[in-house]
């Protein structure tokens, strides 16, 4: 594979830039993704960063014939200060989770669908990431869930989840019934498809589709919202993000939960999933006038009938 790399990018790193060792991690399987992560590559490196690529992508995108280095997740979290996720949300999602323990702040390059939280546009991406790598950002920490099952006592699985925890049935099988404890306290019994707890972040994925309330993402707070409830006065719901939630299988058949994208799918009536909030953050970094309400008017289509005259582009 050859690929052509337009070498433009504006000269001279800035002394005393925040950013030495730079990790560079693409959906390296999607479709033309090799030719932006090489040229943000030869961009930021030509600025005196010193580049490497998190290994399955350098593999997959031949950036050791391009005389980068190589490391693995584990190793980013202790050798990079800041990592750029070229992809779609999902590749966020997972490299956050992944790195969140090692408090690396991340930048997110969209060359996916949606974008919510990978926000500079592709075609952006050789003037704002440079300037960014020189300091001129601004930060914000998301929440992480961390959750696990127990069956009997004994824990099952565990894992972090950044948008959501979904325990739901399967598509074949009938409602779940499902009781909700909070803080200790029986909060319902309900009968429904399932019920979705999500972050701020997760908000505005498969909470929103289910009519759940958008939350910012500065918000300490977690979204409760039942997936096609039996009872229509089953609402969604925000607790604060300091409380542990207790969802426990009454009855029901095939029943899953899924973490994100990942899925545990044999769970049985007496499980419990204890989801609460994670001990670890993840810090995004943002182009300098970042507007998040901006990026819900883009993705939602909100006002597409005021033109860009009126100042609400």
């Amino acid at each position: 594979m050859v690929v052509v790399i337009d070498l433009w990018c504006n000269d001279g790193m800035k002394t005393g830039s925040p950013f030495k060792t730079v990790a560079l991690i693409g959906k390296y399987n999607a479709d033309g993704v090799a030719e932006p992560l090489l040229a943000l590559a030869a961009c930021i490196s030509q600025r005196g960063h010193h580049v490497v690529f998190e290994r399955d992508t350098a593999h997959n995108i031949g950036a050791a014939a391009a005389g980068y280095g190589a490391l693995d997740t584990q190793q980013i979290g202790t050798q990079a200060d800041v990592a750029v996720v070229v992809g779609g949300d999902g590749t966020m999602l997972g490299v956050g989770r992944q790195l969140a323990s090692a408090k690396v702040p991340l930048i997110g390059v969209n060359h996916g669908r949606v974008g919510f939280i990978t926000d500079i546009p592709l075609d952006d991406m050789r003037q704002v990431v440079p300037a960014m790598l020189e300091g001129q950002f601004e930060a914000e920490q998301r929440t992480l869930l961390a959750a696990r099952i127990e069956r009997e006592g004994n824990v099952l699985y565990e894992t972090l989840a950044f948008n959501d925890v979904v325990v739901n049935r399967s598509g074949i099988s009938g409602m779940v019934e499902l009781r909700v404890d909070v803080d200790g306290r029986f909060m319902y019994m309900q009968r429904s498809d399932g019920l979705i707890i999500a972050t701020p972040t997760g908000s505005t994925a498969y909470a929103l589709s289910a009519s759940g309330p958008i939350l910012h993402p500065m918000l300490g707070g977690v979204v409760l919202v039942p997936i096609a409830p039996h009872a229509l006065s089953n609402r969604p719901i925000v607790l604060p993000d300091s409380t542990d939630i207790v969802i426990s299988i009454v009855a029901g058949r095939e029943v899953s939960a899924n973490f994100d994208m990942q899925s545990f799918t044999e769970l049985r009536p007496g499980d419990r999933i204890i989801v609460k909030r994670s001990a670890h953050a993840v810090t995004f970094l943002h182009p300098v006038g970042y507007n998040y309400y901006a990026t819900l008017r883009r993705k939602l289509h909100w006002n597409e009938h005021i033109s860009a005259e009126d100042g609400l582009s």
